[in-house]
């Protein structure tokens, strides 16, 4: 079954729209972004001719602050996906309470197939067509599938060419000495493993005494799995795409992975090198063999509609908690089997909102020319975890409720609130 993310994302505010009795303007104005841009950006490619790349920037809302989102590259990417993660970067901007909206752009690409070149081009390009719609109090972008450091350097280099002064926070996501904050590598991932730690801290688990497996091995999975077996976590699986056979697979080793020798026969795509992985013992095997590995903990870190319920029986009944590490990759009809298996699910919007607090502190330092120690950052990022964390665990108690749907009333009644003291409903 085809999944359309944008309807995924409306049919869950939809569920808790119903559940809070929001009033129909507002759920008319919501359930949908505010702005769309739809462009194209023509590319002269190494080979000398020219290519056309379609684009988006879609804002679901700035009634909180400027729109904040990332830019992806991804050969399959369309306007409904786009819109689904705009949206849900709103409700992540407002679970963690900062004052940012949501926005997300994307770029029909595929970077792996690109020279340096090319992509340097391609990202000079996007600025140039959105360079009247961004700026660091109106919409921030930021990295996401398959763009990196370098690519928002460029972005940012484009936008003061063009504006004529200099402006670092406009984009986030920079490399250190251009505007980069310290931690921002490590955010997001941590910012999984901090809510992790934090569910099992409350459901009286001890994370020395758990097993994970992880589908996706780029900067999320990566530092997320970092910090789980630093904290006495083992992993035991983890899936990665693999750009020469364009097929997924997933590498096992029993008696846990070793997350540093995996991420040396890596790739900047997150790409383990099989034949390497092979050769330092761990087992090859399908992609989809991560989800129904033996282990406590299930952290999808790639991309969405990767649980649904066509899978959901491979699930292995030792799962008990579900990290989405991952933007939607549990589809909405899959919910209510993983409540009635009875496995608590930290929801995307809030496990991975690290990346997006870490983006906020690297905007304010940039704005404000001061940068802080990556301690500083590291534990401002922590606290913020913990207590919007603490807040939708609290309600989903009190109110007896799944974790997805807490957290959707604390975003969707702090952006509500919002909207109407501005007076636009």
């Amino acid at each position: 079954m085809a999944y359309n993310p944008y309807e995924n994302a409306q049919a869950q505010f939809d569920k808790v729209a119903d559940m809070m009795n929001l009033e129909q303007g507002a759920r008319e104005f919501l359930r949908q972004p505010m702005r769309e841009f739809h462009f194209t950006i023509p590319v002269k490619m190494d080979n000398g001719t020219t290519k056309t790349f379609k684009a988006y920037r879609i804002q679901h809302s700035d009634a909180r602050g400027p729109s904040k989102g990332g830019l992806r590259f991804h050969p399959h990417e369309t306007a409904d996906t786009v819109r689904a993660l705009s949206m849900w970067m709103t409700w992540k901007c407002a679970v963690v309470d900062i004052p940012l909206g949501g926005g997300k752009g994307g770029v029909v690409c595929d970077p792996r197939e690109m020279s340096l070149a090319e992509q340097e081009r391609l990202c000079r390009g996007f600025i140039r067509q959105v360079n009247r719609i961004i700026g660091y109090n109106a919409d921030v972008p930021a990295p996401d599938v398959m763009t990196n450091g370098q690519h928002m350097v460029w972005m940012m280099d484009e936008y003061e060419t063009i504006t004529g002064g200099h402006y670092p926070g406009v984009i986030t996501g920079k490399p250190l000495g251009l505007g980069g904050s310290l931690g921002r590598t490590e955010a997001t991932g941590y910012g999984v493993i901090y809510v992790l730690n934090d569910l099992l801290k409350n459901e009286k688990v001890d994370i020395k005494n758990t097993t994970a497996s992880i589908q996706g091995f780029g900067n999320v999975g990566e530092y997320a799995a970092r910090l789980y077996t630093e904290l006495g976590g083992k992993v035991t699986c983890i899936s990665s795409y693999d750009l020469a056979d364009k097929t997924s697979y997933t590498f096992r080793k029993k008696s846990g992975c070793n997350i540093e020798e995996l991420v040396s026969i890596k790739d900047q795509f997150g790409s383990i090198d099989k034949t390497k992985a092979e050769a330092l013992g761990y087992e090859k095997l399908s992609g989809d063999a991560w989800l129904s590995e033996e282990v406590d903990i299930l952290i999808p870190a790639a991309l969405e509609n990767q649980i649904t319920p066509d899978n959901f029986s491979t699930i292995s009944q030792k799962v008990k908690f579900i990290v989405e590490a991952a933007n939607g990759p549990v589809t909405p009809d899959c919910d209510p089997l993983i409540k009635e298996r009875g496995i608590m699910l930290a929801p995307d919007f809030l496990a991975n909102a690290g990346g997006v607090t870490v983006s906020y502190f690297e905007q304010i330092q940039c704005n404000m020319n001061y940068f802080w120690s990556k301690e500083e950052v590291l534990e401002k990022l922590q606290t913020t975890m913990a207590n919007a964390f603490s807040a939708v665990y609290k309600l989903a108690k009190e109110r007896n409720v799944y974790m997805r749907d807490a957290a959707y009333m604390i975003a969707i009644e702090r952006v509500n609130n919002a909207v109407k003291m501005r007076g636009w409903l």
